[in-house]
């Protein structure tokens, strides 16, 4: 797991806690505050999602080419 993907889930909850709060006191600053970081939050986690998906990606790429130069050389049943 990125770390991104860590640390905007971290400040998306941070920025719904704080907007939260703004709501429940009537303070619109703080609101808006937390929308900002709720929104910030979400970026930074979907950043991450897409670093994991990519290396995901990358690590199956090279899991198949490994198969397929094993099945075109032969080397799995050579033995």
């Amino acid at each position: 797991m990125d770390k991104d993907h860590i640390k905007g889930k971290m400040e998306d909850v941070a920025g719904r806690a704080e907007r939260q709060a703004g709501e429940w006191t009537g303070d619109k600053k703080m609101q808006a505050e937390g929308l900002k970081h709720q929104i910030k939050g979400k970026a930074r986690n979907s950043m991450g999602q897409v670093k994991d998906a990519a290396r995901d990606a990358t690590r199956n790429r090279d899991v198949e080419t490994e198969k397929t130069d094993e099945e075109i050389h032969g080397e799995k049943g050579a033995a």
